[in-house]
């Protein structure tokens, strides 16, 4: 009997699967393919899971545009140290918080919560990083504002170390003479694989899809991330669409794919993270419901 009701809730638990991962699929497909019809088709009878014409007119404007190259390298090279930086930033202060002999570790934990609750604005912020730090047109306006650490980030890692460490390993090499750093890179770094890749994903997430922070600081276009060129490109193909009428856009091969170049942008913003999460997923799961745990 108790086998016949685990099948029977397998087979459940499968449909259910099933289920969920067509509503994953779906909206993927249609966006893909709606990427690739032809402009006309989909003023006519709408988005279709497979076109009618295939069409590739919305990557070749977008290609068209000789910088989008510079600005894959630009984002590519942003993500990849500000990933880095990032990890290391979160785990030094978190591991940091888990000595319970550190100095002020409660006020550093309130004003670090704080910032999950309470800003200063965008005006502020500003006024800081180029008033203060002349980050404006550097490289540095790409990974610093608002990105490189996370109160969150710092909480549910801080959590993993307390769940997921024994204590007696610590304590027992600083017996043995070792030194913060020396645990911290040598001790906590290779048990923290999970939440490393966790927080790391999630990172790169936001590095990758930020725009606003070219919006912002950068006026230099060998700066310009592909998410803002994406951005700015979309921005200036509506302020075109304002001036044509519909009819011409559906019978002028010239006009530009508006309506197909929206799903185009989106596809070529969200591949790379597309084809990356499969590769965290194991460790991105794990770390997420380890650390979530406690606070």
């Amino acid at each position: 009997m108790k086998d016949k009701n685990d099948m029977v809730f397998q087979r459940f638990d499968h449909i259910i699967l099933i289920i969920l991962s067509l509503l994953v699929v779906f909206p993927l497909t249609l966006l893909v393919m709606s990427s690739i019809s032809a402009e006309a088709d989909i003023i006519q009878t709408g988005y279709n899971l497979w076109p009618k014409k295939f069409d590739f007119s919305a990557y070749q404007y977008i290609f068209s545009e000789g910088s989008i190259f510079h600005s894959y390298i630009v984002t590519i090279m942003v993500t990849i140290i500000g990933t880095t930086l990032s990890i290391l930033v979160t785990t030094s202060i978190s591991y940091t918080l888990t000595i319970k002999e550190l100095p002020g570790r409660n006020i550093i934990s309130f004003l670090i919560l704080f910032t999950m609750l309470f800003s200063g604005g965008l005006v502020p912020s500003y006024m800081m990083w180029t008033k203060m730090f002349h980050i404006k047109n550097t490289i540095w306006a790409l990974l610093f504002p608002s990105l490189l650490c996370s109160a969150f980030h710092v909480m549910i890692t801080k959590s993993y170390f307390q769940e997921s460490i024994p204590k007696e390993i610590p304590e027992s090499a600083r017996i043995d003479g070792i030194s913060e750093f020396g645990i911290y890179f040598r001790m906590i770094l290779p048990l923290s694989v999970p939440i490393i890749a966790t927080i790391g994903f999630m990172k790169a997430l936001m590095y990758w899809n930020d725009w606003t922070n070219s919006l912002y600081y950068i006026t230099d276009k060998r700066l310009v991330g592909v998410q803002a060129l994406l951005n700015n490109m979309l921005t200036d193909v509506q302020y075109l669409m304002q001036s044509m009428d519909s009819s011409m856009i559906a019978t002028d091969e010239t006009a530009v794919p508006s309506l197909t170049l929206r799903t185009a942008i989106a596809v070529i913003g969200m591949l790379p993270m597309v084809i990356a999460y499969p590769f965290f997923q194991k460790y991105y799961l794990k770390g997420l419901t380890i650390g979530a745990v406690k606070g």
